[in-house]
Formats: C-alpha cells, sequence, structure tokens
C-alpha cells in the first residue's frame, strides 16, 4: 500500500512545532496592537490577473496557478500587497486614515526550495495607507524593529538596511537615463550583491553596453552607506526633487534617531527590492552575521491602489516571512522550550471514583484548567508517573477513602507536600494553589 507524504515544500505542525508557531504569531500580534494596528484577514484564493504585472515577473513565474471548475483563472497568494490594495481601496472612503492593518497568513510560491524557503510559509504583514510622508515609514521601521526585539534579538543580532527607489530615479535622470534605461539598471543593482558585474548581463542585452563612467556612477552610487556620503553626491546636482528627496531623508532618519532606534539602522543604496510596484523608500532586515536570506523587507508603493482600478491611496508596508525568522532564533538560542503541560492531573481509584471525579474535572476545566486524566483504570503508581511525565503542577487523588469523607486530596507535585479538601470547594483550592 502507498505511503502518503507530504508535498515537496509543504509543512505540517506537529504540536510542538505549532506551539513554536504559535509563539511567534503570538508576540507579533501583541507587537502590532501596541502599535495600533488592526488585525484583516482574506483569501488564499485569488483571480490570477491580481498578481500579472502588478507583483512583477519573479512572482508571476512562481505562481501556483490552475483554471477552477469554474472556468475561472486563479492562483493561491504569493503575497498579500495586491489583496490588502483590492480591500483598503474597495472601502477607501469610508476607513478613517491613516489606514494601519496587519494580518498574519499563509503564502505559496512554486520555486526552489532552500535554506529559510519553502513552497509554503506564513508571513506577518504590516501596512500604511493614506500617509504619503516619511512618518509612514518611521512608525512601520519601528514595528518592525520592535517584532524582532520582541524576541530577545539586538542590534548585535539584526539590522535594516534603508535605501530609496525613488532617488534612484532622481539620480540616473539626472545622468541622462530615461524610464526604462533606470529601470534596467535598478534589475542589475538589484541583483549585483549575488553576482557581481553578471548583473549588468541583462540590462546590455536590451540596450546594449552601460557607458563605463555612467556605470562608474552607479556602483559608487551603490556603495553609499550614510546620510552624508548621499548629501555630498546629490547636493552639488542642484536638483529640486533631489533636494526635497534629500529633507525626507533627513526626517525619517532624524525620527528614528528620535526612537532610539538608530543602531539598527543602517543607510544602503544597494537595496532596491525587485517587486515591480516599490515607488521609494525602501528596506529590509539581515542578521549581523550575514548567514541567513533577508528576515524582513518592505517599502513604499504609492500606485498599486490606483493600478487595481481603486482610488490612488498612499501606501508603505512590509512583511517578515516565518523561516528565516525561525532559523534566526534558533542560532541564537532564544527558541524557548513550550511546555504544554497540565495544570491538574487527576489520579483515580477505580470507576466508582472515577464517576465521582469527571464532575470535579468538567468544573475544572470549565474554569479554565488545563486537565487531564486517565481514560481507563491504571494503577495509582502509574498514574503518578504519568502525572510526572506531563509536567503536571498538581496532582488530584480520587481515592475510595477520601471519597467517603467527602474529600479529594491535593499534592503539589513539585515539592511533595499534600493536603485535603472537600470536593465543593476543589475550583477554588486549584485557584489558590496555582
Amino acid at each position: 500500500m502507498a505511503m502518503f507524504q507530504t508535498l515537496p515544500g509543504f509543512r505540517e505542525f506537529y504540536p510542538d512545532d505549532l506551539a513554536r508557531r504559535n509563539y511567534l504569531f503570538r508576540l507579533w500580534r501583541q507587537t502590532a496592537a501596541a502599535y495600533g494596528f488592526a488585525e484583516y484577514d482574506a483569501p488564499v484564493l485569488e483571480p490570477l490577473d491580481l498578481y500579472k504585472a502588478k507583483s512583477g515577473d519573479e512572482i508571476e513565474a512562481q505562481l501556483f496557478s490552475f483554471t477552477d471548475k469554474g472556468g475561472r483563472e486563479v492562483a493561491l497568494r504569493p503575497e498579500m500587497t495586491p489583496t490588502v490594495c483590492r480591500l483598503v481601496g474597495a472601502k477607501a472612503n469610508a476607513l478613517k486614515r491613516p489606514i494601519k492593518w496587519f494580518s498574519i497568513g499563509e503564502f505559496y510560491r512554486y520555486e526552489r526550495m532552500q535554506k529559510g524557503r519553502g513552497r509554503c510559509f506564513f508571513q506577518l504583514n504590516a501596512d500604511i495607507f493614506g500617509e504619503p510622508g516619511p512618518e509612514a515609514e518611521t512608525e512601520l521601521i519601528g514595528l518592525l524593529v520592535q517584532c524582532l526585539c520582541a524576541f530577545g534579538l539586538t542590534e548585535q543580532d539584526f539590522y535594516v538596511r534603508l535605501s530609496d527607489r525613488n532617488l534612484w530615479f532622481y539620480y540616473l535622470a539626472a545622468l541622462g537615463l530615461d524610464e526604462p534605461r533606470t529601470r534596467g539598471v535598478l534589475g542589475a543593482v538589484d541583483r549585483y550583491e549575488k553576482y557581481g558585474d553578471d548583473a549588468f548581463k541583462g540590462y546590455t542585452e536590451q540596450f546594449g553596453a552601460l557607458d563605463e563612467a555612467l556605470k562608474a556612477k552607479v556602483l559608487a552610487f551603490l556603495q553609499i552607506k550614510s546620510l552624508p556620503a548621499l548629501e555630498a553626491v546629490l547636493s552639488p546636482l542642484g536638483n529640486d526633487r533631489i533636494s526635497a528627496r534629500l529633507a525626507d531623508w533627513r526626517k525619517l532618519l532624524g525620527n528614528l534617531d528620535a526612537m532610539g532606534l538608530s543602531r539598527f539602522i543602517e543607510v544602503d543604496l544597494g537595496v532596491v527590492r525587485g517587486l515591480a510596484y516599490y515607488t521609494g523608500f525602501v528596506f529590509e532586515a539581515f542578521d549581523r552575521k550575514g548567514e541567513l536570506r533577508a528576515i524582513a523587507g518592505g517599502g513604499r508603493y504609492d500606485d498599486l491602489v490606483g493600478k487595481l482600478g481603486n482610488v490612488d491611496l498612499p501606501a508603505v508596508g512590509f512583511a517578515i516571512g516565518d523561516m528565516t525568522f525561525a532559523l534566526l532564533l534558533e542560532q541564537r538560542g532564544l527558541t524557548p522550550s513550550l511546555v504544554q503541560a497540565p495544570d491538574v492531573y487527576c489520579v483515580i481509584g477505580g470507576e466508582a471514583e472515577r464517576k465521582a471525579a469527571f464532575g470535579a474535572i468538567q468544573a475544572l476545566r470549565a474554569a479554565g484548567f488545563r486537565v487531564d486524566y486517565p481514560l481507563k483504570d491504571v494503577a495509582f503508581g502509574k498514574q503518578f508517573k504519568a502525572a510526572a511525565e506531563a509536567g503536571a503542577r498538581l496532582a488530584l487523588i480520587f481515592g475510595s477513602d477520601e471519597l467517603a469523607k467527602g474529600i479529594v486530596r491535593v499534592r503539589d507535585m513539585n515539592d511533595r507536600s499534600e493536603r485535603d479538601v472537600a470536593l465543593g470547594e476543589i475550583v477554588a483550592a486549584v485557584r489558590d494553589s496555582l
């Protein structure tokens, strides 16, 4: 008989694994709520057209897409941004701005599996709509940093690389490049860290070789790692758009400094993000040791809500993937041992005592305590062993002698101390003991 196995790149979560996943999600939810973000959810299956030409060629090639039984072209969602733009756009006039939303959901991409990346994965997505200025990036980068720090990570463990697609467009325009060539150069910049000079092959095939003097300026701009260095290159150009953009940079970095977050932030023009819809500031979080792929990434995408047929609405957002993040926590020894232990284990004498115990068990569970007991008659010794192995804090002993007196014996599993409690007072006694 054939053994069925999980599909390649997909994951199952046994209870211990799910407890760790829930721990991630719980702290992310608490942090997003502290920043005033409201949680939403959306379908995992969307019209294929939602992603075509919206997400970019790379994601389009990775879609799990098919024709459904109604003849519709559909895809499992590979990311949340087009979906949340659709949701917000549909009710934009009724929503109070700024709109601050977050979600935790599962996503699907048919791609080559590697460390920290499967074909299905979870992400925390957080977005702000309706705020055009760097105040939105301030809030989101603050949230991103705190979503990592909440687990015990520090600036020794990760940093956020901050860049700006607008500045690249303005700078390359000032150097004489039109928009198609600018996009070609940005495609090369996006791949440069990984492929070096080979990253420019796509540009060369499309437009011919990039002028060497121009290429040198692109590579020099790519190496900029501070605001003063950025200003030194751009200020002499005397360009009004560039001057206004540098003012936005000063505001954003000043805000993050005032929040005490400067130690996490590095100016890095090498980050341009591959997705087609990004329009302004972009940022990515990386581990300091450089052993893992990006932990998180995001940026501004002011045009996407309008492109989906809705009102124009400025927007900025980011996503943190669960797989790389879990690897980082593991490497830093910050994955907690999550004990799923009962509060109470009931040790039951026999069938008659079991009937009496059921009332107490039900009352304790209704009061919110985690209670376990043997489903069948087992010797007392084995039951105490089971209570200890389960990690129970209390054992309630329902023996014939105790029940004849209308009491239950309560044993503290840590110090082995015992006391007798009236059967009708067991919920209060357990509450006091825990």
